[in-house]
């Protein structure tokens, strides 16, 4: 698709020792592709998320690619999911979290490739 632009989005939730680390990113990727896993091509916006982990913080990156259009759209659906506080893993495993901060972040020069690699998906 051509006239997508990479963009990148931060999140830093508060997470239970126990919780998994995944149900977050997972609770993305179902808020803008409708399911955990799904055959390519990310329906509104490839992307990917990150998730790095320190004591009870977990640190989510997004990386997407979309129709500069629709930016402010998946960056709506991905701060609603976080927002919820809550998912479930494919396995119907709960997790919950608190979005303690969230907003939008510039592509980092070390993310350009992988950003090219979405820009392609």
């Amino acid at each position: 698709m051509t006239g997508r632009q990479a963009f990148a989005h931060d999140a830093v939730l508060a997470l239970a020792s126990d919780g998994d680390d995944r149900v977050p990113g997972g609770e993305i990727t179902v808020a803008l592709c409708g399911s955990w896993s799904h055959e390519p091509p990310c329906p509104l916006a490839p992307h990917h998320t990150g998730a790095r982990r320190s004591g009870a913080e977990l640190t989510l990156r997004l990386l997407f690619a979309a129709a500069p259009g629709d930016e402010a759209r998946v960056r709506a659906l991905i701060e609603e999911a976080l927002a919820r506080g809550e998912g479930a893993d494919p396995n119907g495993v709960r997790t919950s979290w608190r979005l303690l901060r969230a907003g939008p972040s510039p592509v980092r020069p070390e993310e350009r490739d992988h950003a090219e690699h979405l820009l392609r998906s």
